[in-house]
């Protein structure tokens, strides 16, 4: 079966929570969406800094006036959205997400967090016990749907404004199939991007590692690197 964009659910109406929107790619991300016109919460330990991020991002280039985007604490975000999608430093990874169960519970959970190590001979993949980060946030919360999405994108193209079209695919892996279509639908509503489904979530531990050689194509050639599927 052919991608087929034209064939993706509506998810317009779709409230998409951010926790930790107040780093790079969870705030890049945010402004995408905002900026898509998707209903946008920020998440972090302290409503009143993300309050400060909303704020910002709805001010960019791009985002219309009026769009909706908030800032609350954490277990706040949860609770009001539909999507959430973790986006935390991998230090804090476990224990963010294991506070959040209870407000979790029913919700699309898209976990974007990528375990790596950095040295003199640059980034590296690390081990995580259960698998892979998203096989981890899975282990914690056993009453969401969770997958792994949103690995791959760069931080700084997401936060340009000046950039209108993010040209690659998006790698969803998850054990419920009928996640695949939400996640590649708010995947589209940012120009150029694709949601491919990539397997299950045992699949996933190396499309979280090989964001490490994606940075060192970046470093070495000055890029921001992506992933694009080819013949779909």
């Amino acid at each position: 079966m052919a991608y087929e964009a034209s064939a993706l659910p509506d998810v317009s109406g779709l409230t998409v929570g951010i926790i930790g929107g107040t780093g790079d790619q969870g705030r890049g991300l945010a402004y995408r969406f905002a900026r898509a016109g998707q209903s946008v919460l920020i998440g972090s330990r302290t409503a009143q800094r993300a309050g400060q991020a909303a704020e910002e991002i709805a001010a960019l280039p791009g985002v219309a006036p009026g769009a909706t985007v908030g800032g609350a604490e954490n277990a706040e975000v949860a609770r009001r959205s539909d999507v959430v999608v973790i986006a935390v430093p991998w230090d804090g990874h476990a224990a963010t997400v294991a506070a959040l169960a209870q407000p979790l519970a029913g919700k699309i959970v898209v976990d974007c967090v990528n375990p790596l190590g950095f040295d003199k001979q640059g980034p590296y993949a690390l081990p995580v016990a259960e698998g892979s980060a998203v096989q981890q946030a899975a282990a914690l919360l056993p009453e969401s749907r969770v997958c792994a999405a949103f690995n791959h994108v760069s931080a700084p193209l997401l936060a340009d404004p000046e950039i209108d079209r993010i040209d690659l695919d998006v790698l969803i892996c998850t054990e419920h199939r009928e996640l695949v279509d939400i996640v590649a639908a708010l995947a589209a509503r940012i120009p150029g991007m694709r949601g491919i489904y990539a397997g299950r979530l045992r699949n996933a531990h190396q499309i979280e590692a090989f964001t490490a050689n994606l940075i060192a194509i970046n470093k070495r050639y000055k890029a921001h690197a992506g992933i694009r599927v080819t013949d779909l």
